[in-house]
């Protein structure tokens, strides 16, 4: 990661109210970098929607950025291609946010499970469906926003505690409606994304998607429609 910090990046660490030492693992990496890491501890478990809003918010209340977004933690998305995501933003400056596609195709190295793979393909349609865009990848953790779109769409919690990313598309639409977010949202295919240990989704978690999604649906369709 430290090659990664430079002059033109800053890393916060958001720390979910985990008792295993990665506390203290973050602390001493930011100490040791204060002019570019900072680290948000949640007093306990929200949950990885809420853990990335905390971290976001503190970022636009502390700092001054024209980009601001969020990785998963383990790295399955390296950090060296944000470079990627910024030249999308360079060469379109109608783009409000780039965000990352694992779309297994040749000359890239995607690797994920059959299982992982499948139930994202199913989840993926669905979330299509109810936002009425073509997105191919909404559960990426991978996404950069201009800093002015992400005050808007980050400023309340979220419904889901793990299917934020469809909220945020939701989001999106409600503020510039179907048309204007096809346009200002760009779905970058990864050149490399490495799935990290065994999958966590549950037999439990994948029992309640449906029943998640119709939550996210039913609360953001009257929403989204009155946009247009």
């Amino acid at each position: 990661m430290i090659p990664c910090l430079t002059d033109s990046t800053y890393f916060c660490f958001v720390n979910d109210g985990s008792i295993d030492g990665t506390q203290k693992i973050i602390v001493d990496f930011a100490n040791s970098n204060p002019e570019r890491c900072q680290v948000v501890n949640l007093p306990y478990n929200q949950g990885k929607a809420e853990s990335v809003r905390q971290g976001i918010t503190t970022l636009l209340q502390t700092q001054k950025f024209q980009f601001v977004g969020y990785w998963d933690a383990d790295l399955a998305t390296p950090l060296s291609t944000i470079p990627e995501f910024m030249e999308k933003f360079q060469s379109n400056s109608e783009l409000v946010a780039v965000c990352g596609s694992r779309i297994l195709r040749l000359g890239a190295s995607i690797q994920r499970s059959v299982f992982r793979h499948y139930f994202g393909r199913v989840f993926a349609t669905i979330a299509s469906g109810i936002l009425k865009i073509p997105v191919y990848d909404t559960q990426c953790g991978a996404k950069l926003f201009r800093t002015e779109h992400a005050e808007l769409i980050f400023s309340q919690p979220f419904l889901s505690r793990w299917f934020f990313d469809v909220e945020l598309f939701a989001r999106s639409i409600e503020l510039m409606g179907h048309q204007k977010t096809v346009n200002s949202i760009y779905e970058l295919p990864l050149s490399q994304w490495h799935d990290q240990g065994k999958s966590k989704v549950s037999w439990i978690n994948m029992i309640l998607t449906p029943v998640e999604l119709l939550r996210i649906y039913y609360h953001y369709q009257n929403r989204m429609d009155k946009s247009e």
